[in-house]
């Protein structure tokens, strides 16, 4: 599945939820389904700065696509988080790039977080795309030679 049929399918399951509560509440369910890191993953270097909760991001790079899991002692953190996770795993370093996660603001997720909550979701996609970033280089790099 392509990224931007992976956005049009989040966008579709979470659109379908009409009410704030109700779509926060079924963020929150899937937040409580995904699961937790390893203790030995929850270090300084995978934390996500600038969260009131604690956050984590664990990226991976195998075959080409880029790869993430997250974890936070906020369900509702984890949840919004898990969305991005589940939208770029999976995903060619280039794709990434390409696609910002603005589907948040269209199904109506941004515009009822927190301040803190909303920082903390950009620095998630900061934390992505600089990964993707890399990626892209150490592939540039790898067939240079």
């Amino acid at each position: 599945m392509t990224l931007a049929e992976k956005k049009a399918e989040l966008v579709e399951e979470l659109s379908f939820i009409e009410d704030p509560q109700e779509r926060f509440a079924y963020i929150i369910d899937e937040a409580r389904g995904q699961p937790s890191l390893p203790e030995d993953l929850r270090i300084d270097s995978f934390r996500i700065e600038g969260c009131q909760s604690q956050l984590w991001l664990v990226p991976r790079f195998e075959n080409g696509l880029c790869y993430f899991e997250t974890d936070s002692d906020a369900v509702i953190t984890k949840g919004v988080a898990g969305l991005l996770t589940r939208l770029y795993s999976g995903s060619k370093p280039g794709e990434i790039l390409e696609n910002e996660p603005d589907f948040l603001a269209t199904v109506g997720i941004t515009q009822h977080l927190t301040p803190n909550r909303r920082n903390g979701l950009s620095n998630v996609w900061k934390k992505i795309r600089s990964f993707a970033e890399s990626c892209l280089q150490e592939q540039a790099g790898a067939s240079a030679n």
